[in-house]
């Protein structure tokens, strides 16, 4: 591998671009990255673009009004088209999932169908109302009483106000519902319109109710997704559609700072794809992995098939059950064995082969997955760690600015190697699952030397940090973390580019189906089975 200084000097313009520190990965557009046209004409303009990397994807963050301007842009622009109010022109843009286009085509062609799918009663004006009707008996409740306020849509199914309101009541604080609620009676399937739950809902819900409403926007739409960061409002649209996410992994950040996959609802997981995660959360949260401890640990009594763990050096082994004596290496009846306890005379026979083969590559299978495993879990571990150390980071930077007389921008450099072995860990957590499906060839060995690289600069940037504060006020160790910290960042930006553009192009050649999470034996955690 390349030297520091040589590594240094080589850097792209791409990594020039993403710095890890701040890595406002919102301001890539698809414009940013167009490639220069193809004819000779070409300007210094298109020349400066830079490409895009292989491992950022184009993405936008959205805050609450700039989603709400959408809504009220996309509602006028109905209004104005269909001639209908912007109340009407609001239900049946949710109706139609705000997809306008398909919403004006199909009004077009039928618009006494389309109004009557979406709730809107086309044959009058008339606003729903409630009503009093004589003799009236509520199906839910059984009330009878005189003067009774009822309910009912088109569709005719008459309720009491109160059982409706208990009903929507249920519905949006409880199951989260609003754009979408169906009228009570079972099988009806008719959608209540805005204005019904207008007049229906209660002032304690209608805040509530209309937050709903407007999330509606962004759930119904691919492209848009809320953010997962605690208490943040905003919203990412990425245009990276499902088909594609074998060939690249949608990590995205809010302006909140929360790092995500757009494509799954992990955490940021690069440089393993998604399918490659939901495969190995699996794996790490089955039991099927003690099966194969077992397998690789125990063998079963020829007898009496209790399960029997070899605690010793000896071949000769007695059931504690059943007392049956037997060859641990050929399961075969140890009086057939003779004197030699030692050195099984069986051992070459086909039954003591198969069996021997069996239980090595149960073992071999079990150790690889243990190698992955546990350095998977160990940055998962120190990851945690290090966020506890994040916490302390402020207060270690107020001690370093009364040791040393730093201003509180000269100590900021604490705070950005904190960040930094945050991130590199989460991505040295996730090559160990990303490696652990791999084939083995030239391009896994480069792979596993950027893997070492970024761990050993991680490791060492982890020991500068935890330093005391009488060191850390010592110039020279401020240089040597602000260096590898830059260092580690870069050493990142390396690896992910190198896995994410062979992950695009289709180079990597794993064990297992990504197409299909379900085309492997899941595990677990290996657990040791009790001695019989």
């Amino acid at each position: 591998m390349d030297s520091d200084e040589e590594f240094m000097s080589n850097m792209s313009s791409d990594d020039a671009i993403m710095n890890d520190s701040n890595d406002d990965m919102s301001d890539f557009d698809d414009d940013d990255f167009e490639q220069p046209d193809t004819d000779f004409d070409l300007s210094n303009k298109d020349l400066d673009k830079p490409k895009r990397p292989a491992h950022v994807v184009s993405f936008k963050v959205f805050e609450p009004s700039d989603i709400q301007k959408q809504q009220d842009d996309m509602i006028n622009e109905v209004n104005m088209i269909l001639t209908m109010s912007k109340e009407d022109a609001a239900i049946m843009l949710r109706h139609f999932r705000w997809n306008k286009e398909r919403l004006i085509e199909d009004y077009m062609d039928r618009p006494e169908a389309v109004l009557e799918a979406a709730g809107l009663n086309s044959s009058t004006s008339a606003m729903p109302k409630l009503e009093t009707v004589p003799g009236f008996v509520c199906d839910i409740c059984c009330e009878d009483e005189p003067g009774l306020e009822t309910f009912a849509m088109k569709c005719g199914h008459r309720y009491c106000v109160d059982c409706y309101r208990q009903y929507l009541t249920q519905k949006i604080r409880e199951e989260g519902e609003a754009a979408r609620i169906q009228c009570p009676s079972d099988g009806c399937g008719r959608i209540i319109d805005s204005r019904s739950l207008d007049i229906l809902v209660t002032s304690e819900l209608t805040d509530r109710y209309h937050e709903l409403l407007n999330r509606t926007y962004v759930e119904d739409k691919d492209v848009f997704k809320w953010c997962p960061g605690p208490d943040c409002p905003n919203a990412i649209e990425c245009g990276v559609k499902k088909k594609d996410l074998n060939k690249v992994v949608p990590t995205v950040e809010c302006k909140c700072g929360f790092r995500f996959c757009f494509g799954c609802p992990n955490p940021d997981h690069q440089p393993a794809p998604c399918t490659l995660v939901k495969k190995w959360l699996k794996k790490c949260a089955d039991d099927s992995e003690t099966a194969n401890w077992i397998s690789a640990n125990t063998k079963e009594c020829p007898k009496c098939n209790s399960t029997i763990e070899k605690n010793g050096g000896c071949n000769h082994m007695t059931c504690r059950k059943c007392k049956y004596e037997f060859c641990w290496m050929c399961m075969g009846l140890w009086s057939e064995h003779g004197t030699s306890w030692y050195n099984c005379s069986r051992f070459e026979e086909k039954s003591g082969t198969d069996a021997r083969d069996a239980q090595a590559k149960s073992r071999t299978s079990l150790e690889r997955y243990l190698h992955y495993y546990n350095r998977y879990a160990n940055h998962e571990q120190s990851a945690k760690l290090d966020r506890d150390i994040a916490a302390k980071t402020e207060k270690k930077m107020v001690q370093l600015q009364t040791a040393s007389g730093m201003s509180w921008i000269e100590v900021q450099y604490l705070n950005s190697a904190s960040q930094a072995l945050q991130t590199c860990r989460q991505t040295l957590k996730w090559t160990y699952a990303f490696a652990f499906y791999l084939m083995k060839n030239n391009l896994t060995e480069i792979f596993e030397d950027n893997q070492r690289d970024l761990e050993l600069a991680v490791e060492n940037l982890s020991e500068m940090f935890e330093k005391p504060i009488t060191e850390l006020a010592e110039s020279k160790l401020k240089v040597d973390i602000m260096d590898k910290t830059s260092y580690c960042n870069k050493r990142r930006l390396i690896l992910l580019e190198y896995t994410a553009d062979n992950l695009a192009n289709g180079r990597w050649t794993f064990n297992s189906d990504l197409t299909n999470p379900t085309s492997q034996p899941s595990a677990a955690q290996p657990a040791r089975a009790g001695t019989r």
